[in-house]
Formats: C-alpha cells, sequence, structure tokens
C-alpha cells in the first residue's frame, strides 16, 4: 500500500470518526427528542473528502452511531440515507455546479432533502404514516441546522486556510 493509499484511508477513517461524535456525542436537546451536529460533520466530510469517500464516511460514522445508541434497526438504513445524502452533496459540487461558489450549500440542501425523503420513508415502514409525518419537523431542523454550522465552518476554515490544508494533506 501506497504513501497515498494510507493517508485516504487515515482521513477517511477521521472522518467517519467525527462524524459518530458529532452524531453520538454532541446531542442538542429539543422539545420532542434531540438533534446532533453529525450532519454537519458529514457535509464537511464531503467537502474533504469529495463525494464518494465522503458519503462512505458519512454512512459508516453515523451508523455508527446507531449502533453504539442502541438503534440497530436504524444502522442499514441510515448508512444508506447518509451516504445518499453526501453523495448527493458531492455530486453538486464536483459535477452539476463545480464553478459556483457555493455549491456545497446547494449540494447540503439537495443531499438534505434526500435525507428528509429517506428518514420519512423507513419511520413510515417502521412505526406508520402519523410517526412518520410527526417527525419531519425535527428532521428538517436537524437538517437545517447541519447546513447552517457546516456553512459557518466552511467560511471559517477556508477563510483560514486551514479547509485547503487539510483538502491537499
Amino acid at each position: 500500500m501506497g504513501k497515498a493509499n494510507i493517508k485516504i484511508i487515515t482521513k477517511t477513517a477521521l472522518m467517519a470518526a467525527l462524524v459518530f461524535l458529532a452524531t453520538y456525542v454532541l446531542k442538542i436537546p429539543l422539545l420532542f427528542g434531540y438533534t446532533h451536529l453529525g450532519d454537519c460533520m458529514i457535509f464537511i466530510g464531503v467537502i474533504i473528502l469529495g463525494s464518494k469517500r465522503g458519503a462512505f464516511a458519512g454512512g459508516v460514522g453515523a451508523a455508527l452511531a446507531d449502533l453504539a445508541g442502541g438503534y440497530p434497526q436504524w444502522i442499514l438504513p441510515t448508512f444508506i440515507i447518509k451516504f445518499i445524502m453526501a453523495f448527493t452533496m458531492g455530486i453538486f459540487i464536483e459535477k452539476l455546479m463545480p464553478k459556483f461558489k457555493y455549491n456545497y450549500i446547494v449540494g447540503s440542501v439537495a443531499g438534505g432533502i434526500m435525507q428528509i425523503i429517506g428518514y420519512t420513508a423507513v419511520q413510515w415502514f417502521y412505526y406508520g404514516r402519523a410517526n412518520a409525518i410527526v417527525n419531519i419537523p425535527p428532521l428538517l431542523l436537524q437538517t437545517a441546522s447541519g447546513i447552517v454550522i457546516a456553512a459557518i465552518f466552511v467560511a471559517i476554515l477556508g477563510a483560514s486556510g486551514i479547509l485547503g490544508k487539510v483538502k491537499t494533506m
């Protein structure tokens, strides 16, 4: 294995760990349940790693949080939904809008919509229509807060030059 492959694997594993920690540890209480900063880390991971690796790291980190949190029924759906969310964002950045300065925001919104659809569909299947519909507002809040916080981090890390250095490491 070459030095470049070790760096890629290491960055991907570190990003998966950050997604796990931001999902499992950094919980923000809401009126009904909680939200977390995992989506923020997934969005940043796509910017750093690209669509495929960022999607993989996001899916693995979020699925591991479900495993550790005692939600085994959500491990596979979470991996798939977060992968699709992150990959959708990456497609906007890499293919659909590569020259647009704020392509990551448009991509994260598109990916967030995919996440909301995915989780609502799985909740509908698991728990019924009423439960799925009731859980849309907290999911919207989680997704929107992830997008906004990620955009703030990207602005700060981009202005400081750190984001560019991490991407080229």
